[in-house]
């Protein structure tokens, strides 16, 4: 397990010129924004060669400082308390402390970090369980290369992350019969507007996604959403999938 104090915060300047590095990664035409100060993250695996592998990959990542890492769950949990960072990077499976029972530990911490699980496994095999225990995000370590740097700040903003093709992966856990005419009726009773983040929510967007697909804020998609869940009584995006899926409103 080792751990490295945290950073100190950048001028305006300094700021100014990640921003502008920033603008041309693909990640972040994804629409996070550039915070004020790096997203602070731990990563837990038992390899320590992937470990490695890891923080030299986020370490060239100017708005992503790695402040500690382990090799098992009861590790992760130690250096979440510790030193609080923002995102937790999660394997799934080691020894001496797995990811799912530590990801319950995690999540159940007085200041909690966001859970980003990254496995061996596909999604459709793990997904919806995680995701029940706390976690924020799903990466598989295939994917890792290409999709980690925005995934950490995809979960650091408050998101969750599931690659945009989730929706089909999760289609074979949803019954194939058709939803609760009372269900079918509340949806029915949502403006167009939210009918359309429910759609674009179920499809795997972010918040940030959608509001630029919609042209609204940020802000305003939440807005939306604590509408849409207060009238449907859904609170997770695995639900918004199964009644999506439901009401033939994006295909399996």
């Amino acid at each position: 397990m080792s751990v490295v104090p945290p950073a100190g915060s950048g001028s305006a300047d300094s700021l100014q010129a990640v921003a502008a590095a920033l603008a041309a990664r693909p990640y972040a035409r994804r629409g996070v924004s550039l915070r004020e100060a790096p997203v602070r993250v731990v990563l837990v695996d038992d390899h320590a060669v992937l470990r490695v592998g890891l923080r030299a990959l986020l370490e060239k990542t100017p708005d992503v400082t790695v402040v500690g890492d382990g090799s098992n769950g009861v590790e992760a949990v130690a250096l979440a308390e510790q030193l609080a960072p923002d995102v937790v990077v999660l394997d799934l499976d080691m020894p001496g402390g797995d990811g799912a029972t530590a990801t319950r530990a995690l999540c159940a911490l007085e200041h909690p970090p966001k859970v980003l699980i990254l496995s061996m496994h596909a999604e459709e095999d793990q997904l919806i369980p995680l995701l029940k225990d706390g976690a924020t995000g799903y990466l598989s370590k295939e994917a890792a290369g290409r999709e980690l740097v925005a995934a950490i700040r995809v979960v650091a903003s408050g998101d969750t992350y599931v690659r945009p093709h989730v929706a089909r992966l999760l289609a074979g856990s949803v019954r194939q019969s058709a939803a609760p005419d009372a269900r079918r009726l509340a949806f029915q009773s949502l403006s167009e507007r939210e009918q359309r983040v429910v759609t674009l929510m179920a499809e795997g967007y972010s918040g940030v996604e959608i509001g630029q697909q919609l042209d609204i804020s940020p802000k305003t998609v939440d807005t939306y959403k604590q509408r849409i869940e207060k009238k449907l009584g859904i609170t997770h995006r695995t639900e918004y999938v199964r009644l999506a899926l439901s009401l033939d409103l994006i295909r399996k």
